[in-house]
């Protein structure tokens, strides 16, 4: 494939001054048959462009220019060869942005090098990504891991800073020798606050640890919503809670996880769990950063996996998903706990609707996927009843009898399992039924001898 002259152009092109930061040329460079596989081979090319314009576009950056490069080897200098590099640089002149984004892993010497080769700033996927984050992040811990993820990042690139970074500060007396560096104060510093945060955030964490213990006391099993960036999670979480998380068609829209109760249809009740959306080679620092936020994933007794379904790219994105779930510790063919849920069924023709359902029905019926659509609300209540039978699967229902000024009892029946009925009988005794999770089983009958 012949690199792409310039093709997409932003909606803000006539209001960005020329030569400036927000104006980006976004690069793709794309390894064809023969050559050096890419990582994520599995994906169109033209997704692969498509997801990279919407990263710029998600910190309202201008795209003056996208296209794809092919790149039979990586040259260790500069990612791309000599003449990828000239041609770039003239893309860059003539679209006069300040900017460019190429949407691989550069090394630090490559990202310098480019810089001084097209005269302007370069980012790659993980500095563009880490810079989405630092905008969404709303939440203090949320702030927070973004910044640790972005000083790990930043720490390992000191090496393509400006030549002030070589100059020696003085030592003290004797013991000082030539003095330190101006680069290695800077990683120090670095270093230092990198330590700041993580006790910051090991506070956070047992706070939230806290939390969780005592929603372990109010037994509620938690619904889990992951899912490639995009793929409508925030839209189908506000329609299972009837909550107003933000929603929008950009990626990475949401960031900071929401948890909100709700009631099923039948009674059941369980806390919804939207986290943030996962996108293909997630930089590993930023899913170790987030892990205290991810681990609401990790212990929810329902994962609903939400799928694009109309995205051409959705079997890509779903492998994407099940690796960053197998790097949490959780096994994505698991149909005991995860559902495939297929979002945006709306948009499909009827054609497409017909091809997905035909594939849907082709699944183990252990692993059929649910067809829904969070903006009209086709599917929904079908999706509501697979929940409540994965939730209440795995929980036993006990029958017992208290006295009706046993307040107490109650009140810990209540703290404790689900009560689905209370009745008095004709012989003055208040008939209760619950719902529990086995580990509570010994507990209830030892407190109430009357629960069978």
């Amino acid at each position: 494939m012949k690199p792409q002259p310039p093709k997409v152009r932003g909606e803000k092109g006539t209001d960005v001054p020329r030569g400036s930061p927000e104006r980006v040329v976004v690069i793709v460079p794309h390894f064809g048959r023969g050559r050096k596989p890419a990582p994520d081979s599995g994906r169109r090319i033209e997704a692969r462009l498509h997801e990279a314009v919407g990263l710029a576009r998600a910190i309202e950056l201008t795209i003056a220019s996208a296209g794809i490069v092919n790149v039979n080897q990586i040259k260790p200098a500069t990612f791309l060869g000599k003449g990828k590099v000239e041609e770039i640089a003239g893309i860059v002149r003539t679209a006069e942005a300040g900017l460019v984004f190429v949407d691989a892993a550069l090394s630090p010497v490559q990202q310098r090098n480019l810089e001084k080769e097209w005269s302007a700033k370069v980012v790659d996927r993980t500095g563009l990504i880490l810079e989405i984050f630092g905008e969404r992040a709303q939440t203090r811990e949320g702030t927070l891991q973004v910044e640790l993820a972005h000083l790990n990042y930043q720490k390992s690139r000191l090496v393509r800073s400006w030549t002030h970074l070589e100059r020696q500060r003085g030592g003290f007396g004797f013991l000082g020798g030539p003095g330190e560096t101006q680069i290695e104060a800077d990683r120090r510093m670095i270093s230092d606050r990198i330590k700041r945060i993580e006790n910051e955030l090991e506070g956070v964490k047992r706070t939230r640890d806290l939390h969780r213990k005592d929603r372990r006391r109010v037994p509620y099993p938690i619904v889990a919503l992951v899912g490639y960036t995009n793929a409508g999670k925030s839209t189908l979480f506000n329609r299972l809670t009837q909550a107003n998380v933000a929603a929008e068609d950009m990626l990475f829209a949401t960031l900071d996880p929401t948890l909100r109760a709700a009631d099923l249809p039948h009674g059941a009740r369980v806390i919804f769990s939207d986290t943030v959306g996962f996108i293909s080679e997630l930089p590993t620092l930023l899913i170790a950063a987030f892990r205290a936020t991810l681990e609401e994933v990790i212990e929810a007794d329902v994962i609903l996996h939400v799928r694009d379904a109309a995205d051409d790219d959705a079997e890509a994105q779903a492998k994407d998903v099940a690796s960053i779930l197998k790097e949490l510790g959780i096994d994505p063919n698991d149909s005991t706990r995860l559902i495939e849920v297929w979002n945006k069924i709306d948009l499909l023709d009827e054609g497409g609707r017909a091809r997905l359902e035909n594939l849907a029905a082709r699944r183990p019926e252990e692993r059929k996927p649910l067809l829904v659509s969070a903006i009209t609300g086709e599917g929904i209540e079908a999706l509501f009843d697979e929940i409540e039978k994965r939730v209440v699967a795995g929980r036993s229902t006990l029958a017992l009898e208290l006295d009706p000024a046993d307040g107490a009892g109650l009140g810990w029946l209540h703290r404790q399992t689900e009560v689905l009925s209370r009745e008095m009988n004709e012989d003055g005794k208040l008939s209760v039924t619950v719902r529990a999770d086995p580990s509570r089983l010994g507990e209830i009958r030892k407190r109430f001898p009357s629960a069978a």
